[in-house]
């Protein structure tokens, strides 16, 4: 078996910042691409951000310069620092990866953990 805990959500005020990790754990023998999805209520899950094995990383525009997208191979955890949070930015912010039992990679979920902004 193959999980992906997120951890780091919370309420945070407009301005402020969050930091989500996700760390995968069980039967891995490589973790390839990892991402953060977010889901608003009534709106589709989207891309935030990616990252490489080898750190090469992409954004979606919305949070470009505002968060970085980091990851720790020998834990096999990423992570997302997220700074300068407003209003647009309150999801459900989910975990992705590409991991590889030995055979073939697929892609696994998180569970998802809430990101709220608020004053």
């Amino acid at each position: 078996q193959v999980q992906l805990v997120e951890s780091g959500g919370g309420l945070v005020r407009p301005g402020g910042s969050l930091r989500l990790s996700c760390a995968a754990s069980g039967s891995i023998f490589s973790v390839y691409a990892m991402r953060w999805y977010r889901q608003a209520p009534g709106n589709q899950r989207g891309l935030v951000a990616g990252i490489t094995r080898s750190g090469t990383t992409n954004y979606a525009d919305s949070v470009k310069g505002r968060f970085t997208i980091s990851r720790d191979n020998a834990k096999n955890t990423v992570y997302l620092q997220m700074d300068n949070l407003n209003s647009e930015d309150t999801a459900v912010y989910y975990c992705n990866a590409d991991i590889s039992k030995g055979d073939y990679a697929r892609g696994y979920w998180g569970q998802g953990t809430q990101v709220t902004v608020s004053s």
